[in-house]
């Protein structure tokens, strides 16, 4: 261990650590990198376990290696000093004493001289490691008999002893170690000679005994304790069997008698958790039963190996008798007395055999009580919120009969040592009951680069039980082989540690399990190991019980748990000798559910259904409500906890089922139904009677945080579990899970799937996506298995918090509900009932909440003022347990739904939670008496991770207030909570910790999640910039990044902090920090384009404020940030366009914002402003190539072929914009843009963007002229922009303003040449010429201007005639322009046909690409056109015409409509478009094409395609992937 072992850890080098890592057999990679990281003995001491994984990327096992042997080491280094002089004397006298018996003994053979060679260093060796350790002690065997008992090694065997009662055995320890390395003839001899002569000396005392080989004895074994078990290899027993054949030869006269005294050697496996060689203790009993031995004295000659004769030979007969712990010979003036006194030892022989005859009644034990103890924790029923851990071998069949107790138990992992057990055992029997994942211990190798929330997911740890098989499946085809117990020690025993390490340490909190060792057969070894990990990681037997059925199966149990927790220890944690039927009966009595767990559904014939635990469980991210929920709960439980229950909704904690169970029950007082109660019920009413063109419904709850419209939510849950079949959907499982599962349980035991119950999911606190993506997975999911509905299949009943819930009322009535602190006079009437009665009940603070609400959170700033101060009184402000509140207080007023969990709670105080059983205990007995009323205490569903938080925001706020005063600041208060590194690194919660941390630092307000306003930065770093200091608010961040590990979003924050403040060297450095930290996030990148440009913004603002002549000299800097800022753009771009899952579109709106004002600078410079042909010399120098004016010729020298760039740049990036919005919906919904990666800079109404950026680009390019006609063709083609022509999506936004559009319309096509069709244009130029026509086509149809749609046609024969070559606008206008007409002849249609079919071939490519692997649901297909009744151009009637039609009404209404599909309908809409005619085959929608070709038409919204094969019509439309088919209906 190190160079230097006599050294301190604390003393050690840089090299020594290594040494030591070296010796631990630590992987060199991992002991280079912590040598260049200079880990001395200093730091090894402060390491831990998270540390090594998260910052040397150390996988667990090694990870957990270290730790736990720099732990041991630490232990043994407490007395390191006299111990250590003590290992270097032991050391010194052994080698004398070796070197002496060398010197005197003859040499024998080279094989015995190199043994004792490599003894000797084994032994040496072991000496180091061992001589400080302070060794454990060990129960010996049981005196002549044979147990399945198992030593450990080191361990250690009470003192060698001499005959006490003649019965109790006297003892002699010898090592063997050379010995056992001889051959097999000097070994043989060698035992033999052992044997014998501790034989004689116990026949002739007339005492049992016992010699032990392979256990040291000290005063031959330095550096080893007396009695330490090391075991010896035993190759061949039979060696040592045959060796007391010498008996014969060393008592000639009496061999007889001694064979029958002494016993055949037994043989004790010794077992090493650290080493995989098999080792044994050597036994033999001696047994002098007076009936052999009376009046005896036995003679023995001792045999020997004779080195010179390579033979034994045997000795003069000699009389031995033990002396004290060791055997002497009688000397010649002794042996008279000794024959004389042989009746004197044979009387007391004989009546110590007597008193040995009669037993004492057998202990009594009351196993029914202890069993209850140990399962319930000392409770009256078995706590549903813990976990249990099974570890079994074997179970017999007819034990397996009696398992009805373990298939209620709520078991989160089974280390199942039986390999048939899937076929025949265990787990086969818990299969008819109950799902479970079968895993081996290979699947809990956690990668590094994989969190434990992804990992606990991966495996659905806690959606059904993990049956961890481990020595093998029998049956399983994969590559987990069964192992013998030397092959499963080397192969599986460190996955076992890695695996037990993980749930012990990583996911399940000391005191939320327990593990039962359930063993109904023998032992074996591997077993054991696991008992070794379990009580190692957690520190002892306290929450591990065995569970035994014979006494002979639980002995080697026994003795390996003794060794190290002592016989009480281990006998008060063991059942054992109870039949499997009465554990059984005895554990169903104190289960808090009855024995039948299986539930009822209702049916859409109005009967029921069972629902049995297994269905139940696949069903896992739905918490499914059935008819007789609760039923199950037994009186007892009832009675222990009812008041508890109520007393915790009452003081502000969620409703649960069992509130309104009792109150249904009549246990308790009926849960107040609110107004908005009855508004979801009626809303419910009205969606069953009508019917719908929607499979799936949402009715939305919006709620005042703390208004209680959760408990509306769940009651109307609650309240219609009997006529629908309900189920809340389970945080954290994504969309499509919850979309299968939500089927499964709609269909479950359904005989006719098209009739079936709707299904009522209710989903809390969600994103507005995360609904979209439920809602379009269950249509997908009721299409493809073709359900007619007229009624909705599901009904999604979205609870969300909301500032403002009135006004989400009136943008969608039809949908939405409002929750808020209001109460209306029937429920003013009903609360202040209730609220008489709890507070006759109870004090008024235990009921703080509802009397919050009660008085409608209205002047209540007074009362909470008044309520904190009473309970803080007399807190010591300087406790840690104060500082603690504050952390929570802090938490909890700005991050919503944040919790601390307890065991970071005892982490922080340095309290063991070992010390303790109950955590509630430590945390309450720690607070003041009163401050106790501010904590509600939260159990996590999965983990029952217990957690706290403070009773409600508003009283957080005020102990924030109260507790900081004035002199302290909340962002002080913030960098101390991330400087307490015992929170931030503890392992338990800690992900959500971790969360909650960044939340609070990077999390921004946004209206659309129900906040009060949208900010720039999260709400605590807003205070405390404006309220506190900007320079602490970028302190605090600097101090988070540098905990988060250098985090790249915190980065991005700190950089767009320091922009804000206009300090932008600072905000550069951070942003580019952040960049190189992601350098493929958009996101990021875009940030970095955003500081220079404003930068270039705030540059602009000092050279207008200055007043002076604006120079090329003067701007130079300003020019140079503008351009810096566009080459970041750029880049963002790119990476935005790369990224497969995202579109970020800011990188080019930023460009263009920023070149719009980089041109008005150039524009503006005195060198052109000040000539009377500034203009035009000012686009001259932008777009002539060796064109620079003298003036600015060398002031903006590094700046010139940029800025001669500037036009193509622009034009790029107008261009992919315009592209983007011919795909995709225009408008950014309330939701989108929410990413905490995403900057304020959202474009709220594209449209109007582009069209105002690509004005002002015309504009500075064309100038003002009288007579346009008179115009060069670039300058025609920038006025062209300036009118809004420039690009395929401007053009038809003129369609939004009718009086100036004709008029811009018509100016534009004057532009073009006066005969298109000799002209030669360019591709876009084309798009653009043809999409004016369309576009003053639509808002004035009887323009002459407008080319005719034959005219049209042949111009767009100038496209290119391979397709691939089109721009998608010029693939959009072919379908357009070649669609048939009714008029067509055959040889018509089939041409267009054919143009038609190859430009949407093309199309759709181009779709593909543009869309990448984003959901079509979040970039939504716009639609330009419909297929009108008219002929020509007339029959293209534009989206926003139709839209017209619904322009009257309100918004909600006409959402209302145009989603359920009521528009269509609207004569108005009827009149203008075509009705086409097709049918469906296969769930795809076609129409006739020439010569009766069938021509697929995509359906716009996939639901309205009829299952099955008919006759239709539709409308159709035309997009940019393609024509689409609306308002699809079935021709009868």
């Amino acid at each position: 261990m190190a160079d230097k072992p006599d050294q301190s850890i604390n003393n050690w080098t840089e090299s020594q650590v290594s040494t030591w890592l070296r010796s631990i057999r630590v992987k060199e990679s991992y002991i280079e990198k912590l040598y260049e990281e200079e880990v001395d003995g200093q730091s090894l001491l402060e390491l831990d376990e998270d540390f090594l994984k998260t910052r040397f990327c150390m996988k667990l096992g090694p990870a957990n290696l270290i730790i736990k042997k720099r732990d041991e080491l630490i232990k043994t280094q407490q007395n390191s000093q006299k111990k250590e002089k003590l290992c270097s004397g032991n050391k010194a006298e052994s080698k004398q004493k070796n070197k002496k018996q060398k010197q005197g003994t003859k040499q024998g053979p080279s094989q015995e001289v190199q043994n004792e060679e490599n003894v000797s260093q084994e032994m040496q060796s072991a000496s180091i490691q061992t001589a400080v350790t302070e060794k454990e002690d060990c129960k010996a065997r049981s005196f002549d008999q044979d147990p399945d008992i198992i030593y450990m090694k080191h361990r250690v065997l009470q003192p060698e002893s001499g005959a006490f009662n003649l019965i109790n055995p006297c003892r002699e320890f010898k090592s063997l170690v050379t010995a056992s390395t001889l051959d097999n003839s000097r070994l043989r001899v060698k035992f033999a000679r052992e044997v014998v002569k501790f034989a004689t000396g116990c026949m002739n005392i007339r005492s049992n005994g016992t010699i032990h080989f392979g256990v040291m004895d000290s005063r031959e074994d330095k550096g080893y304790v007396h009695g330490e078990i090391i075991g010896i290899p035993v190759k061949d027993k039979d060696i040592y069997v045959d060796a007391l054949d010498y008996i014969e030869k060393c008592f000639p006269d009496d061999s007889e008698h001694v064979r029958q005294c002494v016993r055949s050697p037994r043989f004790i496996e010794v077992m090493d958790p650290e080493s995989t060689e098999k080792r044994y203790v050597v036994e033999v009993d001696i047994v002098p039963s007076v009936s052999i031995v009376r009046g005896k004295v036995y003679q023995v000659r001792l045999v020997k190996y004779n080195e010179a004769t390579n033979k034994p030979e045997y000795e003069k007969a000699t009389i031995l008798r033990r002396v004290g712990a060791k055997t002497d010979q009688v000397s010649e003036t002794d042996q008279c007395d000794f024959f004389y006194r042989v009746k004197d030892r044979d009387a007391q022989r004989e009546e110590a055999e007597k008193s040995q005859l009669w037993i004492g009644p057998e202990n009594y034990q009351n196993l029914g009580r202890k069993l209850t103890m140990l399962m319930t924790s000392g409770k009256k029923l078995i706590e549903k919120e813990k976990w249990f851990i099974f570890v079994t071998n074997k179970i017999k069949p007819d034990d397996l009969c009696h398992i009805d107790w373990l298939v209620n138990m709520n078991i989160f992992c089974v280390f199942d040592f039986d390999p048939d057990s899937n076929k025949s055992g265990l787990c086969s029997k818990y299969l008819q009951h109950h799902n479970a994942n079968m895993h081996s211990l290979q699947s809990y190798n956690i990668s590094r680069d994989t969190s434990i929330k992804e990992f606990i997911s991966k495996l659905h740890l806690f959606d059904q039980t993990s049956w961890i098989f481990c020595n093998g499946c029998s049956d399983y085809k994969g590559s987990e082989p069964q192992c013998d117990e030397m092959s499963w020690t080397k192969t599986k025993r460190p996955l076992l540690r890695e695996t037990v390490s993980m749930i012990c340490k990583h996911i399940l909190p000391k005191e939320t399990f327990q593990v039962i060792f359930l063993i109904t057969s023998p032992i074996e070894k591997p077993l054991l190991h696991t008992l070794y990990e379990f009580s190692a990681d957690m520190q002892g037997l306290e929450d591990i019980i065995c569970i035994c059925e014979s006494q002979e199966n639980f002995q080697k149990w026994q003795s390996f748990a003794e060794g190290t927790y002592g016989a009480e220890t281990v006998n008060n944690h063991s059942v054992v000798g109870m039949k499997m039927s009465h554990i059984d009966a005895t554990l169903q009595q104190i289960q808090p559910v009855t024995k039948d767990t299986t539930k009822h559904l209702g049916t859409f014939e109005k009967g029921k259904c069972r629902l049995e635990t297994k269905a139940k469980e696949q069903m896992y991210s739905l918490e499914i409500l059935t008819t007789d929920h609760c039923d199950e709960t037994s009186e007892e439980f009832i009675e222990a906890e009812k008041e508890n229950i109520e007393r915790q909704f009452y003081h502000g904690g969620k409703v649960t089922w069992l509130n309104f169970w009792l109150a249904e029950e009549k246990f308790a007082a009926d849960v107040i139904k609110r107004d908005a109660y009855s508004e979801v019920c009626k809303l419910l009413a009205d969606l069953k009677l009508n019917t719908t063109q929607s499979p799936v419904n949402r009715i939305n709850i919006y709620h005042h945080p703390g208004g209680g419209g959760s408990t509306v939510a769940r009651q109307v849950i609650w309240e219609r579990r009997k006529d629908l079949r309900c189920a809340v959907v389970m945080p954290s499982y994504s969309a499509d899970v919850v979309a299968q599962h939500a089927v499964q349980l709609r269909e479950h035991d359904e005989r006719d799937l098209q009739r079936c119950l709707p299904v009522l999911l209710l989903v809390e606190d969600s994103e507005q996506e995360y609904l979209d993506d439920l809602r379009n997975n269950l249509e997908e999911a009721i299409c493809n298995k073709k359900i007619r509905y007229e009624k909705p299949c599901f009904i999604v009943l979205s609870c969300r918090r909301c500032n403002d819930p009135d006004k989400k009322i009136k943008e969608s009535p039809l949908e939405n509900v409002s929750v808020t602190h209001r109460l209306s006079p029937k429920e003013k009437r009903m609360f202040a009932g209730r609220r008489k009665v709890l507070e006759e009940k109870y004090q008024p603070q235990f009921v703080l909440t509802f009397v919050l609400m009660s008085e409608e959170f209205e002047n209540v700033t007074a009362y909470v003022s008044k309520f904190v101060t009473n309970l803080l009184q007399g807190i010591d402000r300087t406790s840690t347990v104060t500082r603690f509140l504050l952390y929570v207080a802090l938490l909890n007023t700005y991050v919503q739904n944040s919790f601390i969990s307890m065991s970071h709670y005892e982490a922080f105080r340095g309290l063991s939670t070992y010390v303790e059983k109950l955590r509630l205990p430590v945390f309450e007995k720690s607070l003041h008496e009163t401050a106790k009323l501010l904590f509600l205490y939260l159990r996590d569903d999965k983990t029952h991770l217990e957690s706290i938080r403070i009773i409600h925001p508003r009283v957080a706020e005020e102990i924030l207030k109260q507790l900081l005063g004035n002199q302290e600041k909340q962002g002080n208060l913030a960098k101390d909570l991330l400087a307490e590194k015992v929170l931030f690194d503890h392992r338990f919660g800690r992900e959500d910790y971790l969360a909650f941390l960044k939340a609070l630092l990077n999390r921004r307000s946004r209206i659309s999640r129900g906040d009060e306003n949208d900010s720039l930065f999260s709400p605590l770093i807003e205070h405390v910039r404006k309220n506190e200091s900007p320079d602490l608010a970028v302190e605090l961040l600097k101090e988070a990044y540098s905990c988060f590990y250098e985090d790249a979003f915190l980065a991005q924050t700190i950089a767009r902090l320091y922009y804000s403040n206009e300090k932008f060297e600072e905000a550069k450095d951070w942003a580019e920090r952040a960049a190189n930290k992601m350098p493929k996030n958009s996101y990021i990148l875009d940030t970095r384009g955003q500081v220079y440009k404003r930068w270039f913004e705030a540059k602009l603002r000092v050279i207008q404020s200055e007043r002076k002549p604006k120079t090329a000299r003067n701007t130079a800097s300003a020019v140079d940030t503008a351009l810096t800022a566009i080459k970041h753009f750029k880049h963002c771009q790119k990476v935005a366009v790369a990224e497969p899952e995202t579109m970020n579109r800011l990188g080019f709106f930023a460009e263009v914002e920023v070149v719009c004002g980089l041109l008005k600078l150039i524009s503006s410079l005195q060198e052109f402003a000040d000539r009377d042909n500034g203009h035009s010399e000012y686009v001259k120098y932008l777009t002539t190539p060796d064109y620079i004016p003298a003036d600015i010729k060398d002031a903006w020298e590094p700046f010139h072929d940029r800025l001669k760039n500037l036009q193509n740049e622009m034009t790029e990036a107008l261009e992919w914009i315009s592209e983007d919005l011919s795909y995709f919906q225009k408008d950014v919904e309330a939701h989108e843009g929410e990413t905490s990666e995403s900057p304020e800079e959202v474009v709220k109404h594209p449209l109007r963007f582009l069209a105002e950026a690509a004005s002002k680009y015309g504009k500075h390019f064309s100038g003002v002229s009288s007579n346009p006609s008179t115009c060069s063709p670039s300058t025609k083609r920038m006025i062209i922009h300036r009118l809004g022509g420039g690009n395929f999506t401007s053009i038809f936004y003129n369609l939004t303003n009718q009086q100036e559009g004709v008029k811009d319309l018509q100016t534009i096509l004057s532009l073009y040449p006066k005969n298109p069709m000799t002209a030669k244009f360019q591709q876009n130029e084309l798009v653009n010429y043809i999409a004016t026509n369309i576009a003053l086509n639509c808002l004035s149809p009887q323009s002459k201007e407008v080319a005719s749609l034959h005219d049209l046609q042949a111009l767009s024969h100038q496209f290119p005639t391979e397709k691939q070559r089109c721009s998608p606008s010029a693939l959009f206008l072919l379908t357009l322009l070649f669609w048939p007409e009714d008029s067509d002849t055959k040889d018509e249609k089939s041409q267009k046909f054919g143009i038609v079919q190859s430009a949407i071939e093309y199309l759709k490519r181009e779709y593909f690409a543009k869309i990448k692997d984003i959901p079509s649901r979040k970039r939504k297909l716009y639609t330009h056109f419909y297929l009108g009744n008219r002929n020509g151009l007339d029959k293209f009637v534009h989206k926003s015409k139709i839209e017209s039609v619904t322009k009257s009404l309100t918004l909600s209404e006409k959402r209302m409509k145009w989603y359920h599909g009521e528009a269509w309908k609207m004569p108005e809409i009827a009149q203008m478009l075509r009705s086409v005619s097709g049918w469906t085959e296969d769930g795809v929608v076609y129409l006739e094409g020439p010569g009766k070709k069938k021509f697929s038409i995509q359906p716009l919204h996939l639901p309205s395609v009829p299952y099955s094969n008919e006759n239709v019509t539709f409308y159709l439309g035309f997009t940019f992937r393609g024509p689409v088919a609306c308002n699809i209906t079935v021709k009868r």
